[in-house]
């Protein structure tokens, strides 16, 4: 996996929608696959607690038939943290200020969702080629 990408889909999101203060992509099993978070944040905690979250709004679109999920959001007093699915094994938090476009971040996340997820599915050439 191509961490340095999936680094810099992160900073390229923070870049292009004012107000993200943090973002982290972590597996539906909570485990921590990559974080760009301020020191107070602990990247571990918010992975589990954004894929639990998750894992309960899927549940409960499916529930109401409502289809697949693509994401979620929650609000706070001092922003919100958006929560987006990454095909069906990952997913991708967003956190943000009270200044936040959600509007903007929904649409500017729709392309950086998908290569985040060609670079999560991708395969390391040096392990394909290895027994060639």
């Amino acid at each position: 996996m191509d961490h340095n990408a999936l680094a810099m889909e992160m900073r390229d999101l923070r870049e292009k929608v004012d107000g993200i203060t943090d973002t982290a992509i972590a597996a539906t099993d909570g485990l921590l696959i990559a974080a760009d978070t301020a020191a107070s944040i602990d990247p571990e905690s918010l992975a589990a607690i954004a894929a639990a979250g998750l894992g309960l709004a899927r549940r409960a679109a499916q529930a109401t038939g409502r289809g697949t999920l693509r994401r979620t959001v929650t609000y706070g007093s001092q922003g919100c943290a958006a929560f987006y699915a990454v095909g069906d094994t990952a997913l991708m938090v967003v956190l943000g200020d009270e200044g936040v476009d959600l509007d903007r971040l929904h649409r500017a996340t729709q392309p950086a969702l998908r290569r985040i997820g060609s670079i999560l599915s991708a395969t390391d050439p040096a392990v394909a080629t290895e027994g060639v």
